[in-house]
């Protein structure tokens, strides 16, 4: 078994879009939209198949940054130690929100924690 797919609201899909494109290396399929429940989405995909929709209907409030019970992070692998802290700068430089500065966890991972444009967290991990 792996995980397919994981699903984000979005407020902004297409600033979301280009965030998710520009820092971590994913493909995007046509932009889906239902015009009878205005609804629209994104396939994003990592190389190795798994993937990120985004999706977007008027009706829909996303709470920024509010923590809750459930789903609180997506961790994405870069490989090395050196690509965590380059692209936790990139992400810095580009003005978003840096959560964690990149070190070693207590349970042994390499790791920063960024936010995304609507304040969804992500670990960049080895």
């Amino acid at each position: 078994m792996k995980i397919e797919h994981i699903a984000i609201w979005c407020n902004d899909i297409e600033l979301m879009k280009e965030f998710y494109l520009r820092f971590f290396d994913l493909r995007s399929n046509e932009k889906y939209y239902n015009q009878s429940k205005q609804f629209s989405s994104y396939f994003l995909s990592f190389e190795n198949g798994a993937r990120i929709e985004l999706m977007h209907r008027p009706e829909v409030s996303v709470a920024n940054g509010t923590a809750v019970s459930g789903l609180t992070h997506i961790a994405v692998s870069v490989g090395s130690r050196d690509r965590v802290d380059t692209l936790t700068e990139e992400v810095r430089r580009a003005g978003y929100n840096i959560l964690g500065e990149p070190r070693t966890t207590g349970d042994g991972y390499y790791e920063s924690v960024i936010a995304d444009p609507e304040g969804n967290q992500i670990e960049i991990t080895i």
